[in-house]
């Protein structure tokens, strides 16, 4: 419709001799038109519209797709399109937010229909949807804001940025402490000497807060008392009333009815069928190997984020992990099936020197295992935040950082008082952590300026994530690693799991 309008404008003032009347009406609506045109109509191959806004649509709008999806409202972008396969219960909220938006439970049938509207994409599903999803809209020309990790494997990490790069598509993971003063301030005190060489780098997090066991079986299969069930809650479904107490076996094996309007294969997408169940789905998928990431793959990207930057790591040489293990009974113990991710994990990165740095080891600790407090530390001081923090561990000193790489300081505190700040010299994301969208929204209008976690950025980031994670699942060994041939070249089990099988239509 706003194609036709704008040609018969055009052709209308090409072809004829207007009256001021006409000549202002067709002006006026023209003006409308373009109110909400996007881009490809008028050639500008990723400039700004005339209007100056975008058309952005939303994919996975339940939960914190919904705030990435309302910043870029706020920031004064159309929201034209919104999709869910849950649009009755968990998106319900979302959907009704912006009536103006068409709204699907296919994200493929959205970019059928509206393709040629949407400028950029936020999307913000589970995990394991997160790369065929992008790598789909981006292959179309579309800007994209990916939620952290950006993706479910080291292929699909490298894949996504390659597909980036190819189609000159601006991107964004949504690791929101990369346009945080903290994360900037870290890197300049360390570029500084601030702390001396850094050699030694410990990072915690207090994922997972929801429960967890490498010894947990799929939730619907199997029999009573062929295998744990894990010491959940009882999630009620939409309508069901909450009974307030613990799973029972009958609750955990009995499949379950997807909640009215649920679209559960398109849930699934690249991922093996199995029975729904309300231990999938509704927050709960972080735990489950087949759609989620782990504590690593949650908080990783936030937490680690400033030690990459600032001491700009790349591949490690070599990744090593600790699991908690699991004892059926006394002195019988009970091999993981690995369906879900240890209650708690260490997992120990070391990279090579680089770019002026020195070797250094990288620590990660969940679970509510943490390193050892440090002896300059005061006493009854908080190491980090709520959520986790950072140690970096210097040859002249030591610096704290909480989550995000918010609240940099020197340890002790009379070391950070005496300290002499250096100049700052890297470039400040506007409102910090709370301009991180309109960094990527200024980066859709502007290609020739990246937004500060483009996937040139955040794809090397979240490869260096989840090949963390082939160590988790294959565990008290070390994994050499091959990064640019994305390769565990000592294990040939492992390399399974760099690029996993996906089911029919959803491989990428």
């Amino acid at each position: 419709m706003k194609e036709q309008v704008i040609k018969q404008v055009v052709n209308g003032i090409a072809s004829r001799k207007l009256s001021r009347r006409s000549l202002l009406r067709n002006s006026a609506l023209a003006t409308a038109a373009f109110q909400v045109v996007p881009g490809y109509i008028l050639g500008l191959n990723g400039q700004t519209p005339p209007s100056g806004k975008l058309n952005v649509a939303g994919i996975g709008v339940g939960g914190m797709g919904q705030n990435n999806v309302n910043a870029c409202a706020e920031a004064g972008e159309n929201i034209v399109a919104l999709c869910d396969v849950d649009p009755q219960n968990y998106a319900k909220g979302a959907l009704g937010r912006w009536p103006g938006a068409k709204t699907y439970i296919d994200y493929r049938e959205m970019l059928d229909k509206q393709a040629k509207e949407i400028d950029a994409v936020v999307i913000a599903t589970p995990d394991h949807t997160h790369a065929k999803i992008a790598i789909d809209c981006m292959s179309l020309g579309k800007h994209v804001y990916v939620q952290k990790p950006m993706a479910y494997s080291v292929y699909e990490a490298r894949k996504m940025t390659e597909v980036a790069r190819a189609n000159k598509v601006a991107t964004q993971m949504g690791n929101q402490g990369r346009s945080d003063e903290g994360t900037r301030l870290v890197a300049e005190w360390i570029a500084a000497g601030a702390i001396g060489d850094v050699r030694e780098v410990e990072a915690w997090t207090n994922r997972p807060v929801w429960p967890q066991g490498v010894e947990i079986g799929k939730p619907g299969v199997g029999q009573p008392g062929q295998s744990p069930i894990p010491p959940y809650r009882y999630v009620p479904l939409p309508g069901e009333a909450d009974p307030d107490r613990f799973i029972t076996e009958k609750d955990w094996f009995t499949p379950d009815t997807p909640p009215p309007g649920m679209d559960w294969d398109k849930w699934l997408g690249p991922a093996a069928g199995r029975p729904y169940s309300r231990y999938y789905h509704y927050g709960l998928w972080r735990a489950w190997a087949d759609f989620g990431t782990g504590s690593l793959g949650d908080l990783g990207c936030h937490i680690v984020d400033c030690v990459f930057f600032a001491l700009k790591l790349g591949f490690p040489e070599h990744v090593e992990a600790n699991i908690s293990t699991f004892w059926k009974s006394l002195w019988k113990y009970d091999a993981p099936r690995n369906e879900q991710f240890p209650r708690s994990s260490i997992v120990r990165y070391q990279y090579p020197a680089r770019e002026g740095f020195p070797p250094v080891r990288l620590t990660w600790w969940d679970g509510g295992l943490m390193p050892r407090r440090p002896e300059v530390l005061e006493e009854g001081r908080k190491m980090g935040d709520s959520d986790g923090g950072v140690l970096f561990i210097g040859d002249k000193g030591i610096i704290m950082v909480g989550c995000y790489g918010q609240s940099p300081r020197l340890i002790p505190e009379t070391a950070m008082k005496e300290f002499k700040q250096p100049p700052k010299t890297l470039e400040r994301i506007p409102g910090g952590m709370g301009g991180h969208e309109r960094d990527w929204l200024r980066a859709c209008k502007d290609p020739s300026k990246p937004a500060c976690s483009n996937f040139d950025q955040a794809g090397p980031l979240a490869e260096m994530i989840l090949m963390g994670n082939l160590a988790v699942r294959f565990p008290d060994r070390k994994l050499q690693w091959d990064g640019a041939a994305m390769k565990v070249t000592n294990c040939d089990e492992a390399n399974a799991f760099v690029r996993r099988q996906c089911r029919d239509g959803w491989g990428v």
